[in-house]
């Protein structure tokens, strides 16, 4: 404690002496303040999934039980840092898993023990109620496969007997309505073989029911898109232009899931009925678009429950993740096999102009020389009946 003195220096020596005792309470609240941050900062606080699911585990905890197995910590160590990352943020609840890849979307689709919510799913893309019957064997894959790059893809058969193939496509133009038409047609010819073969002499061409071809593209070619930047789902079937209805038995839907991305996540912009509550759930991995769609609808808690259980299961989880890590390296081997397919192509085409442009400069050439020679012929000629009309004058003369 400081005592006031009564020298002249005294007022002010007393005010300085006060002061700096005043500043060192000052640095040392602001001291322990830091240091009280720093250990909350130490604390790994919830992120916003993990406020919804607790079940979701910290990094260091995912991380923990990486190391102690040799095979994952191997298998994990292998990955690309990017995909290690992904792989994290999926596991600690950053971002949402992207349900529409194979291995996720039936996991927790599977029309065998869940039908329900495909049945659902597949009701609101059709605008009809529908119920599947079984999972068919994708025999058509590889014409969808070919110079596509196919994420997912599942073949159902309805109780009518109808067929629907869904599948998801990472890039739209390398999937054209010429492929689309083509597979609906090869399995439009694999329901007739297969009824005619079970129904023997009963069978008619009655008996075969329509074929759906759903194709949901991650990213849309610009058919889409130049159309309109405001509708994403497209639908198609054949009509007459008289007004005369016939079944002809095919039916398109195109959905274009980054039209729709960009159309919900404008903030103001609702979830507006179920489509889009699937859309949503099966599409976006961005947490607030997670959490918007449970508080409008809790019955995904449910099924976004299932998934992060299975992401507590460490080894499923890598070789869910592994798998989707294959499919997308081989789709991107085929997109530089396209490209370099595309400029191969393009580059014998400009060849081809080149060649076509040479012979029509030779052609062009050869007709200049022709009508030189030509023109060189008729002066000649002309020439030669100039004299001989000097000639007959001369003659003429001398008569």
């Amino acid at each position: 404690m400081y005592s006031r003195t009564t020298s002249i220096y005294g007022v002010s020596e007393f005010r300085i002496k006060n002061n700096q005792l005043l500043i060192s309470k000052h640095r040392f609240k602001k001291q322990k303040e830091k240091t009280k941050r720093k250990k909350s900062e130490d604390v790994p606080m919830k992120n916003k999934l993990q406020n919804y699911f607790p079940m979701i585990r910290t990094q260091g905890e995912v991380l923990s039980e990486l190391r102690e197995n040799t095979k994952l910590w191997k298998t994990f160590c292998e990955w690309e840092g990017k995909y290690q990352q992904e792989y994290l943020d999926i596991c600690t609840g950053v971002k949402g898993v992207k349900l529409l890849y194979d291995t996720y979307f039936k996991a927790v689709m599977n029309p065998d023990t869940r039908p329900e919510r495909l049945n659902d799913f597949l009701s609101e893309i059709l605008g009809k109620k529908v119920k599947i019957l079984k999972v068919l064997p994708n025999e058509s894959a590889q014409i969808a496969a070919e110079s596509s790059l196919l994420i997912m893809d599942i073949v159902v058969q309805f109780e009518d007997g109808s067929i629907a193939n869904v599948e998801v496509q990472k890039i739209g133009y390398l999937f054209p309505g010429q492929r689309s038409a083509c597979y609906s047609s090869d399995l439009l010819l694999r329901q007739y073989k297969r009824v005619r073969a079970e129904l023997g002499q009963g069978f008619t061409s009655r008996k075969i029911q329509k074929v759906y071809t759903i194709v949901l593209f991650e990213k849309s070619n610009s058919d889409f898109s130049n159309f309109s930047k405001e509708i994403y789902i497209h639908h198609f079937e054949q009509k007459s232009d008289t007004g005369v209805e016939m079944n002809l038995l095919q039916e398109y839907t195109f959905i274009c899931l980054d039209i729709f991305g960009d159309i919900i996540q404008n903030e103001d912009r609702k979830i507006e009925n179920r489509l889009e509550e699937w859309l949503v759930f099966l599409s976006q991995d961005d947490p607030d678009m997670i959490i918007k769609l449970l508080n409008q609808n809790a019955d995904f808690q449910e099924i976004y429950e299932e998934v992060y259980t299975i992401c507590l299961n460490m080894e499923r989880m890598m070789e869910m993740f592994s798998k989707e890590l294959a499919i997308l390296d081989r789709n991107t081997v085929k997109l530089m096999i396209d490209e370099m397919e595309e400029e191969v192509v393009e580059a014998k085409r400009k060849a081809d102009e080149a060649v076509r442009k040479a012979d029509e400069a030779e052609r062009k050439a050869d007709e200049a020389e022709s009508r030189a020679k030509q023109a060189e012929h008729r002066e000649k000629q002309a020439r030669e009946e100039v004299d001989n009309l000097k000639k007959e004058l001369e003659k003429m003369k001398n008569i």
